[in-house]
């Protein structure tokens, strides 16, 4: 579905991802997990087609869809507005199956998307993306500035559609336990380059990934350091 290789992306001077390859097959849930600032993003937008690699390559088969960082949400237009604004490449605008995945939408439509809660613009943001037909949903930070019970009712969503539909899904968070508790395969992303990857249940036995994402004692990372 996707296919990373060698990628090199800079801002001026500064290189924001240095030589990052990864992959997604289809069918598949995976994980980007890092710290602020690492590259995630800047990654998801190249291969979304908005920023050009200084290198390197990337191969998309199928639609993606991109979940942004922050939800970026049209404030003062409706729910449905802002929806159907996910379709405009394809013919299909009727919000319907949008709001059978998320029940709670549908008395919200004609409601302004500035005045919903986080977690109600979460589900808005998610619907919009899925309005394109993907067949590869990138999530940026899905559970940024949201309460717990919120993500989780979230990212249960997301593993159904993934089960019940097949649409592949890349993660990208700084959650990790979120992260990898979600997704069987992950990379870790640190300082633009890729530290780290294989089975979720793998890394999350990993002493550095421990202490580094899952709140493990500093002291293990000392013998498996990710950047060592």
């Amino acid at each position: 579905m996707l296919e990373v290789e060698d990628l090199v992306v800079r801002y001026g001077q500064a290189t924001a991802l240095d030589g990052v390859g990864l992959r997604v097959e289809r069918g598949e849930m995976v994980a980007l997990v890092g710290p602020n600032g690492a590259g995630k993003t800047t990654l998801l937008n190249t291969i979304s087609g908005l920023i050009p690699p200084a290198a390197g390559r990337y191969r998309l088969e199928g639609r993606l869809a991109q979940v942004p960082e922050g939800r970026q949400l049209f404030a003062g237009m409706t729910v449905e507005d802002n929806l159907r604004l996910g379709a405009w490449r394809v013919r299909d605008r009727d919000c319907r199956r949008i709001y059978d995945l998320f029940p709670q939408l549908g008395p919200l439509r004609r409601r302004l998307a500035g005045t919903l809660s986080g977690g109600e613009q979460q589900m808005v943001a998610v619907g919009r993306a899925l309005m394109a037909q993907p067949d590869l949903l990138a999530v940026d930070e899905l559970s940024l500035g949201l309460a717990p019970l919120v993500v989780d009712a979230l990212a249960e969503h997301l593993v159904r559609l993934n089960r019940e539909t097949g649409m592949a899904i890349l993660l990208v968070e700084q959650n990790a336990r979120l992260a990898l508790e979600l997704c069987p395969r992950a990379y870790v992303l640190e300082a633009g380059r890729i530290a780290a990857s294989g089975s979720s249940e793998e890394l999350s036995r990993t002493a550095a990934v421990r202490a580094a994402y899952l709140g493990g004692a500093a002291d293990e990372a000392a013998a498996t350091g990710i950047g060592s």
